[in-house]
């Protein structure tokens, strides 16, 4: 049986009101493939552009997502996030980086949905900066 559809088979959210409030942790993983120019400009960790240090954006729009998800993703409860923290793993040799986002709450539902959005909200600004430079950027997993 679906959880988000109610007996008559219409959208509902889950009613969590009765399950107790613990910890909860989720981490989510999004990959973005570099075009071999943009993957050129990898020194130090960061991929500098004319908008600014792309990975520093990548950031703030991880965490900014994973706190609005409940905005994005219908159905999905509000959370309050006690932490997020976006980790930007690149690696030339393979022209990609990994983008971590892990989350952390304490409700009575799980925060995968606000790991997956930050994961790859934070992809978004890889793609938008990068592609001033270089086209040819995949975001995928």
């Amino acid at each position: 049986m679906l959880t988000h559809l109610d007996a008559k088979g219409q959208p509902a959210m889950v009613n969590v009101g009765e399950k107790p409030v613990t910890r909860r942790t989720a981490h989510a993983v999004a990959i973005v493939s570099l075009p071999p120019a943009l993957a050129a400009l990898l020194k130090d960790g960061e991929i500098h552009t004319k908008k600014g240090p792309i990975f520093h954006a990548a950031v703030l729009a991880g965490v900014m997502g994973a706190k609005r998800t409940s905005e994005l993703i219908p159905l999905c409860h509000p959370l309050p996030l006690d932490d997020c923290q976006i980790e930007i793993r690149p690696d030339s040799a393979h022209r990609e980086v990994a983008i971590h986002c892990r989350v952390l709450t304490h409700a009575r539902t799980g925060v995968e949905m606000e790991a997956l959005t930050g994961a790859t909200v934070a992809a978004v600004p890889l793609y938008d900066m990068g592609n001033t430079l270089s086209e040819g950027i995949t975001i995928r997993e």
